[in-house]
């Protein structure tokens, strides 16, 4: 039997590489992004490894658009197996002078995002008795710096989403994880117009005990490994990815 893969936030950085290590691994792979060249990138590329992908323009802080997705995904596809909640933005600044609809726009997308997608997501999964649910967090909902809050409070509570829907699904076979990752590098895996080259100093790798910056990849491989039988009693979790660096004392030299 076939098995789908759905990846939001899926045509650029960390989710585009989820959505290709899904389909290198067999999955079709459905991705929902707000940028449509991107995804036609995607798409192209999944194709050309010889896999099936879908890619439909969606903005999961609104219901609607997240409904017609998921729909979609039935028609085109039959099933979903797993979900990676990827898609967040972040909209930094003062919090003593924060446009409220800044802080309602982040947890929009970030929280809410997840939340409803997920809901879409588990209605199908339950009928077929299983599924896999992964929830794209940070370590910025262990750990910040100034001028955060919002994508903090968002990460923070999708941490909280994990462990409450891995509670609430279980019981219909459906395991919930999150992956909070560090520093990933993400300038490599953007859409052709908008692709640089990575160049971290000495300085930025010796701030991970691995001895370098975290790469797209690895939070790619986490999530395969989450969806694999070899996790199969793994939920409510939370992994984090990030080269040692939260464990890691640093002082200002």
């Amino acid at each position: 039997m076939h098995k789908v893969a759905a990846v939001t936030g899926g045509a650029q950085g960390i989710g585009r590489a989820v959505a290709l290590q899904f389909a290198q691994a067999g999955y079709e792979v459905a991705a929902a992004d707000t940028d449509k060249e991107a995804g036609a990138e995607l798409i192209q590329e999944i194709r050309r490894l010889g896999g099936k992908a879908m890619f439909v323009r969606t903005d999961v802080s609104k219901e609607d658009e997240v409904e017609r997705w998921f729909q979609l995904i039935s028609e085109e596809l039959g099933r979903i197996d797993v979900l990676v909640n990827n898609a967040g933005i972040s909209r930094n600044g003062s919090m003593l002078e924060p446009p409220l609809a800044k802080f309602d726009e982040v947890l929009g997308v970030n929280l809410r995002g997840t939340f409803v997608c997920s809901q879409q997501a588990a209605r199908r999964m339950r009928k077929q008795g299983s599924g896999c649910i992964i929830n794209i967090a940070s370590t910025r909902a262990l750990m910040s710096e100034a001028d955060t809050e919002a994508y903090s409070a968002s990460k923070g509570g999708s941490l909280a989403l994990t462990h409450a829907m891995a509670v609430s699904l279980g019981r219909y076979g459906i395991r919930v994880n999150a992956i909070s990752p560090g520093w990933i590098e993400t300038r490599n895996w953007q859409k052709a117009s908008n692709r640089e080259a990575p160049l971290h100093t000495e300085r930025d790798r010796l701030q991970h005990p691995a001895g370098r910056v975290g790469r797209p990849e690895d939070i790619a491989s986490a999530c395969l490994y989450l969806s694999s039988e070899q996790a199969g009693f793994i939920t409510g979790q939370n992994l984090v990815i990030d080269g040692g660096m939260t464990v890691k004392m640093i002082y200002e030299e």
